[in-house]
């Protein structure tokens, strides 16, 4: 309050000489103050408003991927809805939209570039150029690495680590082209950072996005493009609660410092801010959302 005095005195005393009166000068000075805090403090309280943003969501017909899409749609974005199972999607779609958002549904194969080029095209043509990416669609098998087959590798390396390249060279192209800025987020797992028996090629595809998202964000930054990657340890959903439910999930448990599985929920936070102005100067970062699992000392 001090400062913005100090400037409408000095203002008043330069522009009073050219004929204005000071009383004039005064009221505008401190008009434009006001105006300035105000902007300040509606910044403040929108921080992760994503109004006007076109989002596209890979895997989006079930677990994790719902719940982006209507976190997304809840802050404000139009969101594309890209899976292969077009009756869930349709599901999804519709419970958007009747929570007041906006919605499409686009039943596509990560795995089929054409596809994927036309899932933009509808994207663009419901909403316009989409500026926010989130590649969560995902794959996992469970074996030992000398059993993995061929045909196992290709299908995890080429959903979790190809795909979203290609969906992010997509996205970023349509983004360049328009002469946009967005935010790409991938999605990895604390098993790009550490591994575990029987997940080799899940771990190998997770440690590649989070490298993959430091290699696109160094090359699109100066674009305005950020790329970023959330790495979830173990969140409960409908996909592995039997699982977690089980005599193995309790060890699992006893291994995460908070105690507790995560639920879908305690990603919001993280999406929200690598999507949003909120996260606007962050690029090539990997954020952890584990309950402590990674840091923890065993044994």
């Amino acid at each position: 309050m001090v400062v913005v005095m100090m400037v409408v005195m000095i203002v008043v005393v330069i522009v009073s000489g050219h004929g204005m009166e000071p009383a004039v000068l005064l009221f505008v000075a401190l008009s434009s103050a006001a105006s300035e805090v105000s902007r300040a403090t509606v910044t403040a309280t929108n921080l992760f408003d994503l109004t006007g943003q076109v989002a596209l969501v890979t895997g989006a017909s079930s677990g994790l991927g719902v719940r982006f899409a209507q976190v997304l749609a809840e802050a404000g974005a139009s969101v594309a809805l890209v899976a292969r199972r077009a009756e869930r999607l349709a599901a999804v779609k519709d419970g958007i939209e009747q929570a007041g958002g906006r919605a499409i549904a686009i039943a596509a194969d990560v795995l089929d570039r054409d596809a994927m080029a036309r899932a933009f095209d509808a994207a663009e043509q419901a909403f316009g150029t989409v500026t926010v990416l989130v590649n969560n669609a995902g794959l996992v098998t469970s074996a030992r690495a000398v059993e993995v087959s061929e045909d196992d590798w290709r299908k995890v390396i080429g959903t979790n680590l190809d795909a979203a390249f290609f969906a992010s060279q997509e996205a970023a192209r349509r983004m360049l082209a328009a002469g946009k800025g967005g935010a790409i987020v991938n999605i990895a797992s604390i098993l790009g950072l550490d591994v575990a028996k029987g997940v080799a090629p899940y771990a190998v595809s997770k440690a590649g996005v989070i490298q993959l998202t430091k290699a696109m964000a160094v090359e699109l930054a100066f674009n305005g493009i950020r790329v970023n990657a959330i790495a979830p340890g173990w969140i409960a959903t409908d996909l592995n609660r039997d699982y977690l439910a089980s005599e193995r999930g309790a060890a699992i448990k006893r291994e995460i410092p908070a105690g507790r599985f995560g639920e879908p929920r305690d990603l919001d936070g993280a999406l929200l801010l690598l999507a949003s102005d909120a996260g606007r100067f962050m690029t090539g970062e990997t954020i952890v959302v584990d309950g402590g699992q990674v840091v923890a000392v065993r044994g």
